[in-house]
């Protein structure tokens, strides 16, 4: 445990960040579950939808570092592919 007080307020802000940082990266993984479970359910305008949702968590979360930007590509690229095998390909971004 830290003894000075600089030492004290950096482990608080520490653990809050930890708890925010955590919370983002579960969002994100939870929305890539439900763009997962749409293309399942075969809905096809629900999948584009939260498959462009995904897409904007995936780019704000690799600019921001929670994770990798080729991670963050690797998985638009797999998302991707599954709405194309259902036939609703996600628009070409410029």
């Amino acid at each position: 445990m830290p003894h000075l007080d600089s030492a004290k307020k950096r482990l608080r802000q520490g653990a809050a960040r930890n708890e925010r940082n955590r919370a983002t990266v579960k969002d994100l993984k939870t929305q890539i579950k439900k763009v997962l479970k749409t293309v399942k359910a075969g809905d096809k305008n629900a999948a584009a939808t939260d498959y462009k949702s995904a897409c904007s968590k995936l780019d704000k979360c690799a600019v921001r570092g929670y994770i990798h930007k080729n991670v963050a590509a690797r998985t638009k690229a797999r998302l991707a592919a599954r709405l194309a095998k259902m036939g609703s390909a996600p628009a070409a971004k410029a």
